[in-house]
């Protein structure tokens, strides 16, 4: 440990070992959790494997495990997580791992198309464009989804991803709600077919921690609720 508080007592999972190594990081001003794993990198250990791009809270894609929760390493300031001058910092959960604390988000991008989270258009280039009011409905809660930066946290912190690798997750789930939503797409049918199925929206527990922890402030559980109201609709109509 420590001596003094001029050094941060640092845990970094390391996947050759498949275990955490302890580094020694000098205290810093306002410093972030992105600001240690880079130090460690650049002065204790280069061959340390990380993500990131652009450190200042708009790619996503330095989130780790930070503390055993997931967040924005860029924009995680020590002194908020530190405890006792301790940090541990980890790969993302729910990710296969590839090196240290970079994580393959294949599995979560796939779940993205299996859930219809493309845009299909009604249009051609060809077509004026159509206007789209934003005080409607539906805009409204396409609106309230449509911030996703496809950082992987919401996926790191469900536990419903961690019981059920097949769950398509909420970050894809919250994507579909937003393309339900927009009048230009034409595949309501299929999106509502394919969020129905085994690992669906029906498999949300409801628990909330995709909103607790997203760095955006979105809410995939409302959005999820709203493709369980709707699947149960196109249910009852196919019923008729």
């Amino acid at each position: 440990m420590p001596t003094d508080s001029s050094f941060l007592d640092v845990d970094v999972w390391r996947s050759g070992a498949e275990s955490f190594q302890n580094f020694q990081v000098p205290a810093r001003d306002s410093q972030t959790v992105l600001d240690v794993v880079t130090w460690i990198q650049q002065h204790a250990d280069p061959t340390l494997s990380y993500r990131f791009a652009c450190r200042v809270g708009m790619c996503g894609s330095c989130a780790m495990m930070v503390n055993g929760k997931p967040r924005w390493t860029c924009r995680t300031h020590v002194k908020k997580v530190a405890k006792r001058g301790r940090i541990e910092i980890a790969p993302l959960r729910n990710l296969q791992v590839i090196k240290d604390l970079a994580t393959d988000m294949s599995d979560f991008f796939d779940k993205w198309v299996a859930a219809e989270g493309v845009f299909h258009p009604t249009k051609t280039r060809e077509d004026e464009i159509e206007a789209i009011r934003p005080d409607t409905p539906e805009r409204i809660s396409a609106d309230a989804a449509v911030e996703c930066i496809n950082c992987g946290v919401c996926y790191a912190a469900c536990d419903v991803v961690a019981a059920n690798p097949a769950y398509l997750g909420p970050a894809a789930l919250n994507r579909a709600w937003s393309l339900v939503n927009d009048l230009r797409d034409g595949a309501l049918a299929e999106r509502l077919e394919a969020v129905s199925h085994d690992g669906g929206c029906h498999n949300c527990h409801s628990h909330q921690s995709c909103a607790a922890y997203c760095p955006n402030s979105l809410n995939p559980t409302a959005s999820i609720a709203g493709l369980k109201r709707e699947t149960v609709k196109a249910a009852f109509r196919r019923g008729r």
